[in-house]
């Protein structure tokens, strides 16, 4: 998506985890080379500036005055953005932080409430509802956590500040378009402290280019409607690359003389190949011996859990660059969880436990694919590439 990159936050578990994954450009060193830039001019001056310009693409003045009083600076969002401390944790340190406080039985119990309007979504867009709800449940556990700071204020803020000053200043643009077409009032754009929202924690430029109006009120709430948050996710991401009835992510095994080499995102394979070199289902069954392309991932090492990562990983990617957060919710996604006990083993597993979903149980080791949505589950190119893999504030 054209425009500016989006700047990455989650809001977790709360209140030790208000945001867990945040923000680096494309460069990451480029990011941190302008950390300690300064800004030299006054902010009045720049706002001014900055509303001449916004009249001159078409805003209008009751929008820019309906905006006006979230147009301050507020030196704490640049502390914020200035002193992230990025701390190394691994996929299952990662995972379990970010799927506590019952994020399962939340995401079936929101699936079984929502499940006409998943339908609606899956036959638009094919994205499947445990899929969706596995964004929704981390980025804002189903709403409850969109985040405490105005919108307007934080990207008023970073677009002045010298750090990322373009990037934000198209963020603004686009938050003050929100208003202008009716989605949101000023008062109500409350989000993460780096100008994200909804219940999916969009960027303004993503929310202006991707939202949709799925419960026909005239308006693309994401902070309010349900309906709108899941068609609007599945829109978004069709736009990252999903294909539709294609599988993600597929716990595996393998075996011990596997060609290390090989295992890395950046290589893919048929899965003709992984079956001749010994990787099978989590269970010890053959995988399908096929031409479908995909990568071994081992977030832990070869002693760790394993996985095949299908072409649909990468819209995970692109929704969030770091590895374990798309691992976690793609993980959380298959419709099963494999037990904690199973995953810390240094051992191969030979057993995975499935948690119940409408009554029923799943098999572990099939293949996730897309237009199943009976299993449980729990942001791309406009995506700031964040820490590897968390950033945790005080």
């Amino acid at each position: 998506m054209a425009g500016p990159m989006r700047t990455v936050t989650m809001q977790a578990t709360r209140p030790t985890w208000a945001v867990l994954v945040v923000l680096l450009l494309a460069t990451p060193t480029a990011a941190f080379a302008q950390a300690n830039c300064r800004n030299s001019a006054p902010f009045e001056p720049w706002l001014a500036d900055f509303k001449k310009e916004a009249a001159a693409k078409g805003i209008s003045q009751s929008t820019i005055a309906a905006a006006s009083p979230y147009l301050v600076l507020d030196q704490r969002i640049i502390n914020i953005d200035r002193g992230q401390r990025f701390f190394a944790q691994n996929f299952l340190e990662i995972s379990d932080k970010m799927l506590a406080g019952g994020r399962l039985p939340n995401g079936a119990a929101q699936m079984k409430k929502h499940q006409a309007i998943f339908a609606r979504e899956e036959k638009d867009f094919g994205v499947p509802p445990s899929v969706i709800t596995a964004f929704w449940g981390l980025e804002s556990d189903f709403g409850a956590g969109q985040g405490k700071d105005h919108a307007i204020k934080s990207l008023a803020t970073l677009a002045y500040d010298c750090r990322r000053s373009e990037m934000f200043r198209g963020h603004l643009f686009d938050a003050l378009r929100l208003i202008e077409r009716g989605d949101l009032r000023a008062d109500e754009m409350i989000g993460s402290w780096a100008g994200e929202l909804g219940q999916t924690q969009m960027m303004p430029s993503e929310y202006m280019a991707q939202a949709i109006d799925y419960d026909g009120d005239g308006k693309r709430n994401l902070i309010k409607s349900a309906a709108d948050v899941i068609g609007s996710s599945g829109k978004y991401l069709v736009h990252l690359g999903w294909k539709r009835g294609e599988p993600w992510l597929q716990e595996v095994r393998v075996p011990g003389n596997l060609p290390w080499k090989e295992a890395d995102l950046s290589v893919q394979h048929p899965r003709s190949t992984w079956v001749a070199w010994g990787v099978t289902r989590a269970d010890g069954k053959p995988l399908p011996n096929d031409n479908m392309p995909a990568s071994v991932v081992l977030p832990l090492g070869r002693f760790g859990p394993s996985f095949l990562a299908y072409d649909n990983f990468q819209a995970y990617l692109k929704w969030n660059q770091s590895l374990n957060y798309s691992l976690t919710a793609a993980y959380a996604s298959m419709a099963c969880s494999v037990s904690r006990a199973a995953l810390r083993s240094a051992t191969p597993r030979s057993s995975s436990v499935c948690p119940p979903m409408a009554g029923r149980r799943r098999s572990c080791s099939r293949d996730y694919a897309p237009g199943d949505s009976s299993g449980l589950a729990v942001r791309a190119s406009a995506r700031a590439r964040p820490a590897e893999d968390a950033t945790l504030p005080d």
